[in-house]
């Protein structure tokens, strides 16, 4: 996969973020970012040549698997952390009654 591919996942996500105009729109577009800084931690540790770690007969060039644990890390956390804005986002629904980022402002003002 191409990173110029992340990077044009990223800026959708920045886009949808700075455009959005509903929290759980906005909590897609945050996920958007993670998934397109995923892709391309994954694609700048990617070998064409290289094969897997593991030390057989012949060692010839391997690739790296730090990349690959600190992304599926990643990915935990980012699903913890998804979890906890949509239950943030179900509790301001009950206290503003709506998940609309201007109501939300208006009423506190």
């Amino acid at each position: 996969m191409n990173p110029i591919l992340s990077f044009i996942i990223i800026l959708i996500g920045i886009y949808g973020i700075c455009t959005s105009k509903h929290i759980i729109k906005s909590i897609v577009c945050f996920n958007l970012i993670q998934t397109g800084t995923i892709l391309l931690f994954l694609n700048l540790g990617y070998s064409e040549e290289g094969h897997i770690p593991i030390i057989g007969e012949q060692i010839e060039k391997i690739v790296d698997p730090i990349p690959q644990a600190l992304m599926i890390t990643t990915i935990v956390i980012g699903s913890t952390i998804t979890a906890l804005a949509l239950i943030l986002s179900i509790k301001i629904f009950h206290y503003y009654g709506s998940l609309y980022w201007k109501v939300v402002f208006d009423r506190e003002g």
